[in-house]
């Protein structure tokens, strides 16, 4: 399994990524020896992923959606979070 994620950095800025393992990738970023930017942004969490069965498409979505604007990628994350909330009757 292979995954696209996005990852909110301490001072609130995203980055997409995708991985092959994504606690191990986490735990990368917040190591200092991640990517430049993560490392500059001081860490972060993993806040949303996707699960592709192949690397290329996961790299694929990572292209497509590094190029959205902010405000996008966090209404990806909002529905995503609804999606997995238990509402009451």
């Amino acid at each position: 399994m292979f995954y696209f994620y996005i990852l909110k950095c301490k001072d609130g800025t995203l980055y997409s990524g995708s991985a092959k393992d994504l606690l191990a990738r986490e735990a990368v970023h917040n190591s200092g020896k991640g990517s430049k930017y993560v490392i500059a942004h001081g860490g972060g969490k993993i806040i949303y992923h996707e699960n592709f069965r192949k690397w290329g498409k996961a790299l694929s979505r990572e292209a497509a959606v590094k190029k959205w604007p902010r405000q996008k990628k966090l209404e990806l994350v909002k529905q995503y979070k609804s999606s997995k909330t238990i509402k009451a009757s």
